[in-house]
């Protein structure tokens, strides 16, 4: 597994409020974007990643079967790390976090997933969206209430419906897949999903370059775009 990242304040923010987490040696990936008052969501986002990270070495341990109720397991934790946190502290409360993680087990790879982070395969020159966005936009849009047209410049757009440390309990989508040698796994915050569309970052993926190429030239344009959040993605290249 070969991996790039990248992760920016972007052009409008005063700090970064994302993070990620690449462990090669355990087959652990994630990119969490924190919300909250001054400096809270970068304390949220990082609340979540050292939970696993402490977690990563015993999904060496654990088997097949389980790996993905274990996975699980280790985003319920982070959720209830990062609700104490928030109630411990009046700077940080009501902070909060989304958090999209996977990790890889020979041919297979668990996905775990809160708010509205993404996760994407790039298989056969073709681009697929892994994760629902627990957003209410994306509730509205399933139910028929407005358009994908209208969505793109709804004023709640940025509101979530799910987040780590928003409460006690937590619902996680979890899932299994079957990965292959060439499959890319593109996990990304919102602040490049906002800027970028489904078919521009296809689009940049079909051009014939390296994927360190590609990663830079995503960067840019997010930038000339104007950048309006932290940005931050992983991409995991199974050769």
């Amino acid at each position: 597994m070969r991996v790039l990242s990248f992760s920016e304040m972007g052009c409008v923010r005063k700090n970064n409020e994302d993070a990620y987490l690449a462990l090669p040696e355990y087959q652990v990936y994630a990119v969490a974007d924190g919300m909250g008052g001054h400096l809270a969501g970068e304390v949220a986002a990082q609340t979540a990643i050292e939970e696993l990270i402490k977690s990563a070495p015993d999904l060496s341990a654990t088997g097949n079967e389980e790996l993905e109720s274990e996975v699980k397991e280790i985003l319920v934790r982070a959720n209830r790390e990062v609700f104490m946190s928030s109630n411990r502290n009046p700077a940080t409360e009501g902070m909060g976090t989304t958090m999209t993680a996977v990790v890889f087990r020979e041919n297979k790879v668990v996905l775990a997933h809160v708010g509205d982070s993404r996760a994407y395969v790039w298989r056969n020159n073709q681009l697929m969206q892994l994760t629902n966005d627990h957003s209410l936009v994306n509730e509205l849009v399933r139910l028929g209430q407005i358009t994908l047209e209208e969505a793109d410049n709804h004023p709640k757009r940025h509101m979530l419906v799910r987040a780590v440390g928003a409460g006690w309990d937590i619902e996680v989508d979890v899932q299994r897949l079957d990965f292959q040698a060439g499959d890319v796994f593109f996990l990304c915050t919102d602040g490049v999903s906002n800027v970028l569309s489904d078919g521009e970052i296809a689009e940049e993926f079909l051009q014939d370059c390296s994927w360190e190429e590609h990663l830079e030239h995503m960067q840019k344009l997010i930038i000339e775009r104007g950048a309006p959040d932290n940005f931050t993605a992983l991409c995991c290249i199974a050769e």
